[in-house]
């Protein structure tokens, strides 16, 4: 294969691109149009013997002689030449490359990189890529950072010399959501700021038709040739271009030295293919407009680039000519989509794109079924998103197909008024009853009833290192806390903690009077502002002397301590005193060191700022983009996404309530009780915390030991060591450093990182043990789940508390349950959870139960009981789940919402 290609051409524009020698010099032709330069096959440096009219199959291996041009298929062919030739000109392009497939294409260019390199690639990406970057982080030293690339901005931060950036990878569009990024500003700031990095675009979805990113400052740009260059899916192919001779020449190393040049005969029918390329995507192009509004006009959520309300339409329109031919859109439900995906009869069901025929697909469940299911949420791809591929049939038979389909599966309905969308989600429901209670005189959200959930948190790496510190890594459970307000109407304020003084028949429970409280003892400023909420330590001495001197319970009397100041506080500055309950329980063990103060804190602080109007939880607009529900959630019902303005309230009061019940807490947990996910956290000035970008949802075995630990003791042994031997407690400090940083790594990276992860959570706890702070009851766990395969350490202060074991996806449910039972049996508690899910969550609509809608009607329009609980609300039912269906009952109630 030869590396220069025998011709000029100038980048400018499609329109400068060359063309053959006009007849005559006084007769000048002017430049061909596109669809002219996809019909005209012409290599100037190889003519045929013959004088051909179709460039010939030279199906040989091997050619004849030495020293000539060619001699070894592998290392160059004179049809793939030619089509190498007519792939470069219409791509303005000085060098052209073709492979055997679009990944080896993507492999071939990734093969630029060097252990210990680091990639930025999109957070919307074919599943392919995202497989192919997953395997090269953990088997080739390769770094990658998944950003949001419809925002330059979000990219500048890793864009430094000491990252290691060697390559951007983007698409645009984007699939399946169809976002669209800025090449040329992204290019530009690469450019700037990490020159030697190559700018990569992925150009399958526009192909050299709509778009030429080369013209927008990529380096090196390529396509699944597979799709609509080739555009009868008959073959497999990928195409590299690139400008630059020194990339050119690395390129054509890698092909010859791998071998995955593509095939003669298979080079004949892409070029045959890419003919008709300007046609063919012209007239796909024209129907998905057609397509795309249909659904747009229908209501449903609609991604093509082409519709007036698609995010980042006129940037899509300055680099690119068209809007494609692939668009999606979502239903509300996984069950509608795929009763429509099923009913098609012209939309063939299909993994690709690209071809003379449409196709349908359900991208989760297919072409990105490889993206871990938290992966996919958190990147806000809907599990119901249909993607629809359109090829060159009849515009009316493809709506007519389509139409009959979405009415066979109940998306759509005939009226008298004609078709109506028929709305699928709970979501939906309460979004138009929600528009149309905005028109009238909205309940006051103290008349309402309100829902909330926030998980415990776990302590996966860095304990008692951070004391010193060195970072620590925590992450959300999906054992969880929840929480009822429920309106009364008797001037009562009331609590119902069903896990606290579990020694009184249901919990505790308590009444106070509102008239006799001390109101006189409010403080009367309080920060109101984004800055931490101010602690007044003499209020809270009244409210203990005054109010809760004859609860017995220590952990009651905290509880309510900490429920009655922010209660009156929020009172004493809104001008009002409404009379509520507030039922507390969870699936979480209190006081294990899990975070279940945290996540009582923070589902009081939320109950209490949605009474008093302090945060709203947005109704008008439920997003089509679903955050993850729980793991632990049993519901189907649709989720959507908590304002991250509601969230940073909600941890500052939260922190508030946690400074009431522990006296000086860190935060960190709080802030995962609150935002979920992981978090790294390090203490200290120029410390804080820091969200774990990437984290996926771990499954893992927790083990209540049930054996009591003293934290305060345990720190001070670990202070008390360090003093005596500060070089080896230091050793061992920094070593517990070097782990933490290692799972922060794993953690944020794609792919399966059990194994490793596994290995890090060994040499966590030995270096624990090293400090002196497991506990025999630890080690018998570490025995039991070792005997297994599995790796277990200590979390939080150690001394008793609890085990985390981690569980691979591939371990076998037999091997759990036994696990389970001997640990059971050894008097241990153990909890399967998932580590890493989501955060706060708030019930915004009820199901199907026969009870009020949340928020129900006021209180004075039902029947109390001797409780001050209305009948039929969820309260009672509430307090009568048992523990082990509390968590998949409540998650099943509706609709949530989730930071």
């Amino acid at each position: 294969m030869t590396d220069k290609l025998p011709f000029e051409i100038a980048t400018t524009s499609v329109g400068d691109l060359p063309t053959p020698e006009p007849d005559s010099p006084y007769r000048p032709r002017r430049p061909y149009r596109f669809s002219t330069l996809c019909a005209t096959v012409e290599n100037p440096g190889l003519k045929d013997q013959y004088g051909s009219s179709s460039v010939p199959i030279y199906q040989t291996a091997t050619f004849k002689g030495i020293g000539g041009e060619y001699d070894y298929s592998r290392s160059g062919n004179p049809t793939r030449s030619h089509l190498e030739h007519h792939i470069a000109k219409i791509s303005s392009a000085a060098h052209g490359f073709a492979v055997s497939s679009g990944m080896a294409a993507l492999d071939t260019i990734l093969r630029l990189l060097k252990p210990g390199d680091a990639i930025v690639a999109g957070d919307d990406l074919y599943g392919g890529t995202n497989r192919l970057l997953a395997y090269l982080r953990t088997h080739a030293g390769i770094t990658v950072h998944h950003a949001d690339t419809t925002k330059p901005d979000t990219l500048i931060p890793l864009l430094k010399t000491e990252n290691n950036i060697a390559m951007v990878l983007l698409e645009s569009p984007t699939n399946p959501l169809l976002k669209i990024v800025d090449i040329a500003t992204i290019a530009k700031e690469v450019k700037e700021r990490v020159p030697a990095a190559l700018v990569v675009v992925d150009n399958t979805m526009m192909s050299p038709f709509l778009q030429r990113p080369l013209e927008h400052g990529a380096d090196i740009v390529y396509d699944s040739a597979t799709k609509y260059l080739s555009g009868h899916h008959d073959l497999m192919a990928g195409i590299i271009t690139c400008n630059r001779d020194d990339v050119a020449k690395q390129i054509a190393f890698i092909i010859n030295a791998t071998g995955n040049g593509l095939t003669p005969f298979d080079s004949f029918l892409l070029l045959r293919g890419s003919k008709t390329l300007a046609i063919r995507l012209n007239q796909q192009s024209s129907t998905s407009m057609l397509v795309a509004r249909y659904l747009h006009s229908l209501g449903f959520p609609t991604f093509y680039p082409g519709l007036p309300d698609h995010p980042n339409r006129e940037m899509h329109e300055r680099i690119s000519s068209g809007y494609g031919a692939v668009l999606s859109f979502a239903t509300g439900s996984k069950d509608i989509s795929e009763r429509i995906v099923a009913a098609t009869r012209l939309w063939s069901v299909s993994v690709s794109f690209g071809c003379v025929n449409s196709l349908i697909s359900m991208p989760c469940a297919m072409s990105h079924a490889s993206i871990p299911p938290a992966t996919r949420a958190a990147r806000g791809l809907p599990e119901d998103l249909i993607r629809l591929c359109v090829g060159i049939e009849d515009p009316a038979d493809l709506l007519d197909d389509l139409e009959r389909a979405l009415i066979d599966a109940g998306a759509i309905r005939r009226t008298a008024a004609g078709l109506v969308r028929v709305q699928t989600s709970i979501g939906e429901a309460v979004q138009k009853l929600a528009e149309k209670e905005a028109a009238k005189d909205e309940i006051p959200p103290h008349e309402k009833q309100w829902v909330v959930s926030a998980p415990g948190k776990v302590i996966l790496f860095g304990e008692h290192a951070v004391v010193y510190g060195v970072p620590a890594l925590a992450a959300s459970l999906s054992l969880r806390c929840y929480a009822i307000s429920t309106p009364r109407a008797d001037d009562t304020l009331g609590v119902h903690f069903l896990d606290i003084d579990i020694g009184q028949l249901d919990g505790f429970k308590y009444e106070w009077d509102l008239s006799e409280l001390p109101w006189d003892a409010v403080p009367s400023q309080s920060s109101q502002g984004e800055g931490e909420v101010a602690l007044n330590h003499q209020f809270l001495d009244t409210i203990t002397s005054q109010v809760l001197a004859d609860i017995s319970n220590a952990h009651a009397r905290q509880a309510s301590l900490a429920f009655l100041y922010l209660y009156m506080v929020l009172a004493a500055h809104s001008g009002q005193r409404p009379a509520l309950t507030l039922a507390a329980r969870a699936t979480l063990p209190v006081g294990a060191g899990l975070g279940s103060s945290a996540s009582f804190s923070v589902c009081t602080s939320t109950s209490l700022l949605l009474v008093f109007g302090r945060i709203r939880v947005p109704s008008q607009s439920l997003p089509a983009t679903p955050s993850t529900p729980p793991a632990s959630s049993s519901s189907s019902a649709p989720t959507s996404k908590l304002p991250d303005t509601l969230a940073q309230c909600v941890n500052r009061y939260a922190f508030l309530l946690e400074k009431i019940l522990h006296g000086t807490p860190s935060g960190v947990d709080n802030s995962v009780a609150v935002f979920g996910g992981g978090l790294q956290y390090t203490k200290g000035q120029g410390g804080g915390l820091e969200a774990i970008d990437g984290f996926k949802a771990l499954r893992f075995l927790l083990t209540d030991t049930r054996v009591p630990r003293n934290t305060r003791s345990l720190v001070a042994g670990v202070a008390e060591r360090l003093a005596k031997d500060p070089n080896g407690v230091g050793e061992i400090l920094e070593q517990i450093r070097e782990v933490v940083g290692r799972a922060r790594r794993t953690l944020g990276e794609e792919g399966d990182g059990t194994a490793v992860l596994a290995d890090l959570i060994d040499e966590n706890h030995a270096h624990l043990v090293d400090l002196g702070v497991s506990h025999p009851s630890l080690e018998d766990v570490r025995d039991v789940t070792r005997t297994y395969g599995l790796a277990t350490k200590l979390t939080g202060a150690g001394g008793g508390g609890c085990a985390v074991t981690l569980v691979p996806d591939d371990f076998s449910e037999s091997s759990l349950s036994s696990v389970i039972i001997t640990l059971r049996e050894k008097g241990y508690v153990p909890y399967l959870t998932q580590v890493g899910g989501p955060g706060l969550g708030v019930l915004v609509s009820q199901g199907s139960l026969a009870l009020p809608m949340t928020p129900p009607e006021p209180p004075a329009c039902g029947i109390e009981n001797s409780d001050g609980l209305s009948e039929g609300t969820l309260a009672e039912l509430f307090a009568q789940q048992s523990k082990p269906e509390l968590g998949s009952w409540i998650d099943g109630l509706g609709n949530w919402a989730f930071v």
